[in-house]
């Protein structure tokens, strides 16, 4: 198994609202990016066990684009979810209800090519632009 790190926040808003926005594809390419020169413009989101999923990155200069891949391992409405990705490393993410809201925490195994500070530091910044687009969404 390789390294994990973990990332965490807390989304104040209802555990529904987290769940649709975290697995909705019109919501995920709002939020699905590490800085403001990168977006997502393309998400596809099959949540099922065994079901797919395709995240589109893509710098805003044009200058680069990859896709995230995988496959749902495990789902638990509004408190878990597991998935592979073709990389086959592994992520979970739990959801935990609580009076100030959902206490998201997204663990996943590191990759090889960049550092923990950068995997970590981008991964927090998805973290960070999903809770901010909850809250900020009416």
């Amino acid at each position: 198994m390789n390294k994990t790190i973990t990332v965490e926040t807390v989304v104040h808003a209802d555990a529904d609202k987290v769940w649709e926005f975290w697995n909705t594809p019109e919501h995920i390419e709002h939020w699905m990016h590490a800085s403001d020169d990168w977006e997502c413009p393309k998400a596809v989101n099959d949540l099922t066990i065994g079901g797919r999923f395709s995240f589109t990155f893509a710098a805003k200069d044009g200058s680069n684009s990859f896709n995230v891949t995988g496959v749902y391992t495990a789902i638990e409405e509004n408190k878990h979810i597991a998935y592979t990705m073709d990389d086959a490393r592994i992520v979970t993410v739990s959801f935990e209800s609580g009076d100030g809201g959902v206490h998201i925490v997204e663990t996943f195994e590191m990759e090889h090519e960049n550092s923990e500070e950068l995997q970590r530091s981008g991964w927090q910044a998805i973290l960070d632009n999903f809770k901010s687009y909850v809250e900020s969404s009416g």
